[in-house]
């Protein structure tokens, strides 16, 4: 390449990269994966190194970005955050441990092995304990409050279980979402007839970067905490290992685990393990972040462009090892379109079958129309598959070089695939939709999410039942369960009396079902079951819910702005209001929750329950409804605000983890007896 030459390729990187920095630190909407984005920054390194007269300026190879947002008070580190170098080379890490054994003057260095958990870099100040303020990274000197919002995270703890806390403490760790609340956010998103989010940590950063503490609530955060920045007194550990024990003794989340290791093969051998493990976490995680354990060695290391400002240093003590993303190539062979219940048209890409992260896959979404031209893709196109976090396929490239001739631009259709009435697209919206209430696939399924176990839990109305009563005309809307007869569903199976008795029987039974459960049933955007015991409990009715409005509704904790916006519209929608007067028609009357008896104190008042195991008598749904009648709430994970853990038999890990913490384990007998004999 010609110095001329060049020059060219470093000024269109350097423009195309500080483009992906903007799109990935301040919009949170990347439209590359790390791995091309680092591939692009590591070309760039190249050819500077190459040339060392065009290599001047802040250079995005050594540009950490900038997650400052217009709208939060600006602060400024007591110390700075700095960034990790990244290599996705064991040559490259066996260099790095070279470096430090000269320096060290040893070869047997002990290192720790962490997770590097996919998030937005964060750091929290604690006060005699007490948790005062929480900043972005921002650009590594100064970032944005956000204390608010990090207030709402469960499980972190508001002040540290120590009688005696340091005067002052900058504690970094990273904001995530699980792949679980991330896919629950999406499937709103989509219904909605918004765009998805991209991945997790887009949407982990985007939520953080809200005005209103009320909808960032909603999201359910979570944070992992893994390193200190300044602290009073000053160097309060010895080592990297002493740092996360000490964490976890003041009540805050860490990594769930870290491997010490000794010396660089076994360096190696810690990431190939963490590798493996990573694909059972329910995070996502993109890499391993490798540290020398002894804090005097790691102040001996020191810094890499010390002298220059904040977002030019990296530490010499540590690095960011990332995994290579799982992909595959394979052909597309359709794209189909499934419809949701609420009319969602999705396109899915028909693969044929290849294997990745250790599964067969033969499909992949495709999200909406503009994603399909964005990329481009077309039936017969060679393409990459990824499993987004070893979950979600994915297609993330088209091999243009690959396409045949034949292969001609995706037209997404303009009718229904089902019914065939024409779709709509909301003017702000990015997703068709089929507008026809009629429409078969619709109303199958919104009656299998009515009669989820999940919703109403009509016992024997499955998705197979449900096809089999929407395919004869039997059921067209929900309020047509409740007006089935024996007549209508004998002639439907063979010797089916026993069975058409206890359907009817079932859905006679639900008629009285929690309020709670049917409004959830509804499918109302952004309404899951949380959000719709709210609602419950502050409504105590449909008929007074439909009559809601938008200060009603915020007055309610768990409701935000947004969910408050999507209950109104979906309440002003004409077909909606005959549904909710329909379903009081046909006899349909909601139990609402126990008002609460002035004086009195629910036995489980303020308490944080978490399950685990297989309970003798109970399942799962009936004890959370026993301890939530009692006043308790019921949590997915451990942490030391963890009240008790409630233990059956194959408990898992949650056991392990109180039992760490010293969090009480209880049976299902000593519920019963804390719940008073109930």
């Amino acid at each position: 390449m010609t110095p001329a030459e060049a020059r060219s390729r470093i000024v269109a990187l350097r423009a195309e990269l500080a483009r992906h920095d903007e799109l990935y630190y301040r919009r949170a909407q990347p439209e590359i994966l790390d791995f091309d984005y680092d591939r692009l920054k590591r070309e760039l390194a190249e050819l500077e190194a190459a040339h060392p007269e065009l290599a001047a300026g802040d250079s995005p190879t050594r540009r950490i970005g900038d997650d400052r947002a217009e709208g939060f008070a600006r602060v400024r580190h007591r110390q700075a955050m700095t960034t990790l170098d990244n290599t996705y080379d064991e040559g490259e890490l066996r260099e790095f441990h070279a470096r430090l054994a000269k320096l060290l003057g040893s070869e047997d260095l002990a290192y720790v092995i962490e997770p590097k958990i996919d998030g937005l870099a964060v750091s929290l100040t604690y006060e005699h304990g007490q948790l005062t303020r929480a900043v972005t990274r921002g650009d590594g000197e100064e970032g944005d409050d956000v204390t608010a919002n990090v207030r709402t995270i469960r499980g972190l703890p508001q002040a540290l279980l120590d009688t005696a806390p340091p005067a002052c403490i900058e504690i970094r760790g990273e904001v995530y979402l699980r792949w679980s609340e991330f896919e629950r956010i999406n499937r709103l998103q989509e219904e909605a007839g918004l765009e998805p989010y991209a991945n997790p940590r887009n949407l982990a950063a985007g939520t953080l970067k809200l005005l209103d503490a009320a909808e960032v609530a909603q999201r359910r955060l979570e944070i992992v905490l893994y390193g200190l920045g300044h602290s009073e007194p000053a160097e309060l550990f010895v080592s990297q290992s002493a740092c996360q024990g000490q964490l976890a003794a003041w009540g805050l989340p860490v990594v769930e685990k870290f491997w010490p290791a000794r010396g660089i093969d076994a360096v190696c051998a810690a990431i190939r393990e963490l590798d493996e493990k990573r694909r059972g976490f329910a995070y996502g995680t993109d890499g391993a972040v490798v540290k020398l354990d002894r804090c005097d060695q790691q102040r001996t290391a020191g810094f890499r462009g010390e002298g220059q400002a904040a977002r030019k240093l990296s530490p010499r003590w540590a690095c960011a090892f990332k995994f290579a993303p799982d992909r595959a190539e394979t052909r597309v062979n359709a794209i189909t379109i499934q419809v949701g219940r609420t009319g969602a048209l999705t396109p899915v890409a028909e693969l044929a079958p290849v294997q990745l992260a250790g599964t067969t896959v033969k499909r992949a979404t495709l999200h909406n129309a503009d994603e399909i031209a964005r990329k481009d893709v077309r039936v017969g196109d060679t393409v990459l598959v990824e499993k987004a976090g070893e979950i979600i396929p994915a297609v993330v490239a088209v091999l243009v070089e690959k396409r045949p001739p034949e292969c001609v631009p995706y037209v997404f259709p303009q009718t229904c695939p089902v019914c065939g009435t024409a779709a709509v697209r909301a003017a702000d919206g990015v997703v068709w939709r089929c507008p026809s209430p009629a429409c078969p696939e619709k109303v199958r399924r919104q009656l299998t999410h009515f009669a989820s176990k999940a919703c109403l839990d009509i016992d024997g109305l499955g998705e197979e039942i449900v096809d089999l009563l929407v395919s004869r005309g039997l059921v067209k809307t929900i309020p047509n369960l409740f007006r089935l007869q024996l007549a209508d569903l004998l002639p439907l199976k063979k010797s089916g009396e026993v069975w058409a008795g206890n359907l009817t029987a079932a859905i006679a039974a639900r008629r009285s079902a929690d309020l709670w459960r049917v409004i959830h049933g509804l499918g109302i955007p952004q309404v899951g079951a949380a959000s719709a015991k709210d609602l419950a409990a502050r409504f105590r009715s449909l008929a007074a819910l439909a009559t809601a409005d938008e200060l009603a509704l915020m007055s309610i904790s768990g409701i935000g702005e947004k969910t408050a916006q999507a209950i109104l519209a979906w309440l002003a929608e004409p077909a909606h209001r005959a549904l909710l007067a329909e379903l009081e028609a046909v006899g349909l009357q909601p139990t609402p929750p126990p008002a609460p008896v002035a004086g009195s104190v629910a036995p489980l008042a303020g308490k944080t329950i978490v399950l685990t195991g297989t309970l003798p008598t109970l399942t799962r749904e009936e004890a959370t409804a026993k301890i939530e009648a009692a006043g308790g709430k019921v949590s997915g994970s451990v942490s030391k605000k963890t009240s008790y853990v409630l233990a059956g038999e194959e408990a898992g890990s949650k056991l392990e983890k109180a039992r760490t913490l010293g969090v009480p384990v209880i049976d299902e007998a000593e519920l019963l007896r804390l719940l008073g004999g109930s």
